[in-house]
């Protein structure tokens, strides 16, 4: 089970790749008529193969190598539409911008375009059809708790995941016989091992079957990426969150974090000035706002944005959730808020060292005291610097409750335990996607 996602997502991608070459050689053949001459094909080849490699991140961050959009059609035909409109647009750039290539394929690059976006619209139906009906994983589960039916809900839900769910083993029965009868290839674990003996001996009996075993927050991980809070204990959690062999990591990452935080803000300086003078001819009132946060090791830090928000929004009644319609957002606010500008001067508090472009986001001191004492393990998230984004951002809608902070809490858990940077880099490619789609 480990493994099974990895392996579909990779999959997938190399059939994408597979297909645009296809979609190119088709392409050549329609424009010359048929008579494709072989060093005509290898002339396109190069700069194609640098312009893929932009559809590419384009679709990833789309989110078209997400599963759980296989099953909105709908949805999921408007994602391919934009992602295909957005690679004819760069696509014609590239080769406007770079004369130099040799080529100027206008009809190749549409007719690229037309024939690979027929490709690939079936065949994500065939992938999804093939993985929801086919080479399946059988899946049970030891034990029911709230943590362990949402997963056999998901996984329900969610054929093409390519898991599926036979049957909760009951764990006072033979478990032997359970996994014969139901042809289990791989049990989850919602029973603590550790306080259960007996079953430990009944599992220890089964290992002639060759059936995997994994534990409830490790299959959790893998098919929601996130922790479940409720589920993890002390132990856990001193066995997976280790900080010991992250210094050459953080070090890079503190690089990394410099370089793009310093070009950020050298070019969207113009844009500065703009926003600047729409706030002060809204109200004219400060441009700047500032809010104390916590940040690495619980030290409070004022963060910076452009102000979105009237100048005395919390005069009366203090630091209060944000809501979907905050009547006390300005009409540049919300557009700043939309477009995520408002955002921008915090490239200065990368640049500082308060935050990092990666992490869990900041929060107010007056919500972190509560939330502490709500959710377990809170205290966590402050082992490592707060982001400018991060994964629980781009999975999650913005927190306006202490129930959307601990579900939110719960994919920052799965940051700090993963944290890469692979995982940065797929974040920050992710965090482009948040301009396609408005707020829950």
């Amino acid at each position: 089970m480990t493994n099974t996602l990895f392996f579909r997502k990779l999959l997938l991608v190399i059939g994408d790749i597979l297909l645009l070459y296809l979609s190119l050689l088709l392409a050549l053949v329609i424009r010359s008529f048929g008579h494709l001459q072989p060093e005509f094909f290898f002339q396109h080849l190069p700069p194609f193969t640098i312009l893929y490699l932009l559809w590419l991140a384009i679709f990833y961050i789309l989110g078209l190598y997400d599963f759980s959009l296989f099953q909105e059609l709908s949805a999921f035909s408007a994602r391919i539409c934009l992602g295909l409109g957005l690679s004819l647009a760069t696509g014609t750039s590239f080769f406007y911008l770079i004369p130099s290539l040799g080529i100027s394929p206008k009809t190749t690059l549409f007719l690229n375009i037309l024939v690979f976006g027929i490709l690939i619209f079936a065949w994500r139906r065939f992938f999804y059809f093939i993985f929801s009906s086919h080479f399946q994983t059988q899946v049970a589960i030891v034990g029911k708790n709230a943590s362990s039916e949402e997963l056999a809900k998901s996984i329900q839900k969610n054929p093409h995941f390519g898991y599926k769910l036979t049957a909760f083993l009951d764990p006072k029965k033979d478990i032997l016989k359970q996994i014969r009868e139901n042809r289990i290839d791989t049990i989850i674990m919602a029973e603590n091992l550790e306080l259960n003996s007996s079953l430990t001996k009944k599992l220890y009996q089964c290992l002639p079957l060759k059936v995997n075993l994994i534990d409830l927050p490790r299959a959790y991980e893998m098919i929601f990426e996130k922790i479940p809070v409720s589920s993890v204990s002390q132990v856990w959690l001193l066995e997976n969150i280790k900080e010991k062999n992250k210094d050459s990591y953080e070090k890079m990452k503190r690089a990394i974090d410099l370089v793009l935080s310093s070009l950020l803000l050298l070019a969207t300086l113009p844009l500065w000035l703009v926003i600047a003078l729409l706030i002060k001819l809204e109200d004219k009132g400060p441009v700047f706002y500032k809010q104390k946060r916590v940040g690495k090791n619980k030290k409070e830090f004022y963060l910076w944005k452009f102000r979105s928000m009237t100048t005395e929004a919390e005069k009366k009644t203090g630091a209060v959730w944000a809501k979907e319609k905050d009547p006390r957002i300005t009409k540049i606010g919300g557009l700043l808020r939309q477009t995520h500008l408002d955002e921008l001067p915090q490239m200065l508090n990368i640049i500082k060292g308060d935050i990092s472009l990666v992490g869990p986001r900041p929060e107010r001191p007056e919500f972190v005291k509560k939330l502490e004492k709500e959710i377990p393990y809170y205290h966590l998230r402050h082992l490592i610097k707060p982001g400018f984004t991060g994964w629980a951002q781009i999975k999650f809608r913005y927190a306006r409750s202490i129930m959307d902070s601990f579900e939110k809490f719960q994919y920052d858990l799965y940051y700090l335990k993963n944290r890469s940077l692979f995982l940065d880099t797929k974040i920050l490619l992710k965090t482009f996607q948040l301009f396609f789609k408005r707020e829950r």
